[in-house]
């Protein structure tokens, strides 16, 4: 043997071994030690953790790069140190945080709980073999999203909050990091008033957006809804107190200097950016940079809406946009989704851009008088597969798979908004096997036969859903000059739009199958993973951990009471499930499923388009806060999803 072959082996002797923690157990353990590391697959199946299936995550711990856990290829003394922790974990030889009394150890105890409902599941880009100008264009939005996260944790009123964490408690460290704040998130603990990232965390609502003594009143929302003072509800201000009265504050103002840092970041992005191909993103850095300056959101909404897959190889939108998150659902929260564009895309805009007037007109006649069709121009659904989400973007749990923005002004209003699929979401191996087990734990075996995991279904179901929110009566379409949110409020607005989003993505499955542009099994295997899509929200409650409404999930139920109610979904109690273990199983009847879904389209779309608020409340009502049989229904399917830990994303960019 060599002396070269010699030195190899006393080196790889002398590596201490990395196969002594299951690549499942390490993952769920580096979570509750906070550390940014994550074994995406065991490529050569040795069962040994390798330096090159290392992703190091973003976020997660920004002052130690890839460089700090492996160097040439080989992993530093730095990770050597935090594998032996997991190991030690593992063995169940954590580190002794030392004497806690019984409500700290109940809190520690509920903190892995909740951790654990989360799966770590990893979304990773490679640009090591990108451009030059690439690579220093990704690294200014990753720099911009760093100031997102900190924008948005203002927007949620949790600023401080991490110091508060006690040093020796890095599973703590880590919920704050993935739920955005101390809050305990997760089905199972939501409400155990143990669970939280910080000892003594007060119970009442969080939000930076607001006044801190208008919180404590559960009609704060209404009131201000109700205020004579219209900018109150302005979406891209905060409310603030002053001399004893309420007023409106841009954030340009009320956030001056994270608003300018990020102005600054997507200034030297432009500058970066000197692909001639990429005029119409460096359009947008440009027009988005100076709105975070003086906060005239609507010439940058009209610069990114010229952003199409056919001028950008980039998907790319940093904005205050959705408002689900925030206690009245008006206040625009800040976000960053970041991602490359799939030009697969193409086909579905190609089949369907002949026929939006056609969907306008047959949503309009679904929803009936006052509502009449417009002529539309919305963009259909670009492709993309997603690089980084920050802020309101990364969800603690679960991943927007669409999205149809902006929300409000110009672009919005006139229906010339863009729309966005992310197509990697999902898609690995640990993802695909649990969905299916989901699925085997709920369905017949006869419904269970039809459930496939080809994602084009399930595009072509997102597609149709983020096309809908650009037709028929939607955000801000206006019932005796009021909209959505002036006349059925925040939250029940949120789920009436989403509610006629899905079930009209629901019909026009349908209504192309009836043309023949798609086949019938592939709107059957559509309406299939919708209603997977609506267990797994049912499974996450109908509210939140501070009482606000979850809009999906209200949503999944109302759609499964109506179709459960005309009989084309039903529980047979006496028949396995398609497992052979769980006793009582859902049958889809397929053929009755058109006639259900056109009836529940109708029913939706009606109410928004008359504006009647009554009949929205009556819905939540017959089918959210629910008892009996319908309770014990939701109740099933919640126990059966919840036996899975919900994804959690957690993002990995490599550079060098």
């Amino acid at each position: 043997m060599t002396s070269t072959a010699l030195a190899l082996a006393a080196l790889l002797a002398a590596a201490p071994a990395t196969n002594l923690v299951p690549r499942a157990d390490f993952n769920r353990i580096a979570a509750e030690l906070d550390l940014p590391l994550f074994w995406s697959a065991d490529r050569n199946g040795d069962g040994a953790l390798d330096p090159d299936e290392v992703a190091v995550l973003w976020g997660v711990d920004p002052s130690a790069p890839r460089k700090a856990w492996i160097a040439g290829g080989r992993f530093t003394d730095r990770f050597r140190r935090a594998y032996d922790l997991v190991v030690r974990s593992h063995r169940g030889g954590a580190t002794d945080p030392g004497r806690l009394d019984a409500a700290e150890r109940a809190r520690r105890t509920a903190v892995r709980k909740e951790l654990a409902q989360g799966r770590p599941t990893l979304v990773s880009t490679d640009l090591r073999s990108a451009a030059a100008v690439e690579k220093a264009f990704a690294r200014r939005v990753l720099a911009a999203a760093s100031v997102i996260e900190r924008l948005y944790a203002k927007q949620m009123g949790v600023t401080g909050w991490l110091a508060r964490v006690p040093a020796n408690d890095p599973a703590s460290r880590m919920l704050f990091f993935r739920n955005h704040g101390p809050r305990c998130v997760a089905p199972l603990t939501q409400d155990d008033p143990a669970c939280a990232a910080v000892p003594g965390l007060p119970r009442g609502k969080l939000s930076g957006l607001y006044p801190r003594d208008l919180l404590a009143s559960d009609k704060f929302c209404d009131g201000l809804s109700a205020s004579p003072d219209r900018s109150l509800a302005d979406p891209f201000t905060v409310a603030r107190r002053e001399a004893g009265a309420l007023r409106s504050v841009p954030y340009h103002v009320a956030y001056r200097e994270d608003m300018e840092s990020v102005s600054r970041e997507l200034e030297a992005a432009a500058a970066v950016m000197t692909d001639p191909a990429e005029a119409a993103l460096r359009a947008y850095l440009l027009a988005d940079a100076k709105a975070f300056r003086d906060g005239d959101w609507w010439p940058a909404d009209e610069a990114w809406a010229r952003m199409s897959v056919r001028n950008s190889r980039w998907y790319l939108r940093v904005a205050p946009d959705e408002v689900y998150g925030e206690p009245c659902n008006s206040k625009a929260l800040f976000h960053v989704s970041f991602g490359r564009i799939d030009r697969k895309s193409l086909r579905w805009q190609d089949t369907l851009d002949p026929l939006r007037n056609e969907m306008e007109a047959e949503l309009a006649r679904l929803a009936g008088p006052p509502y009449a069709a417009r002529q539309v121009s919305f963009q259909l659904p670009d492709f993309m597969d997603v690089v980084l989400n920050a802020g309101d973007s990364r969800a603690p749990h679960g991943a927007t798979v669409g999205q149809s923005l902006p929300n409000f002004g110009p672009v919005a209003n006139e229906g010339r908004g863009r729309t966005v699929a992310m197509t990697n979401f999902y898609r690995d191996p640990d993802s695909r096997a649990q969905t299916k087990a989901q699925a085997e734990s709920l369905l017949c075996r006869a419904s269970m036969a039809r459930y496939t995991d080809d994602p084009e279904p399930g595009l072509m179901s997102t597609v149709l859903h983020e096309a809908a929110h650009n037709l028929g009566p939607a955000h801000q379409y206006q019932v005796d000059g009021k909209i959505d949110r002036e006349v059925f409020g925040g939250p029940l607005a949120s789920t009436m739009e989403e509610l006629k989003a899905q079930s009209a993505a629901l019909y026009f499955s349908d209504w192309l199958a009836e043309r023949k542009t798609i086949a019938r099994e592939d709107a059957d295997r559509a309406h299939l993973g919708d209603l997977l899509w609506a267990f797994g929200h049912i499974s996450r409650g109908m509210y939140g951990e501070q009482g606000q409404p979850r809009t999906y999930g209200q949503l999944a139920a109302i759609q499964l009471g109506y179709l459960v109610e005309k009989g084309a979904v039903a529980w047979h109690p006496g028949e396995s499930a398609a497992n052979g273990r769980d006793a009582g199983c859902l049958e889809v009847a397929f053929d009755l499923l058109p006639d259900a879904i056109a009836s529940l389209i109708q029913h939706v779309a009606g109410i928004k388009a008359r504006g009647d608020r009554a009949g929205a409340a009556a819905l939540v009502k017959d089918y959210v806060d629910v008892i009996g049989d319908r309770k014990q229904l939701l109740d099933t399917i919640s126990e059966r999803m919840r036996r899975f830990p919900i994804s959690s994303f957690v993002y990995e960019v490599r550079l060098e």
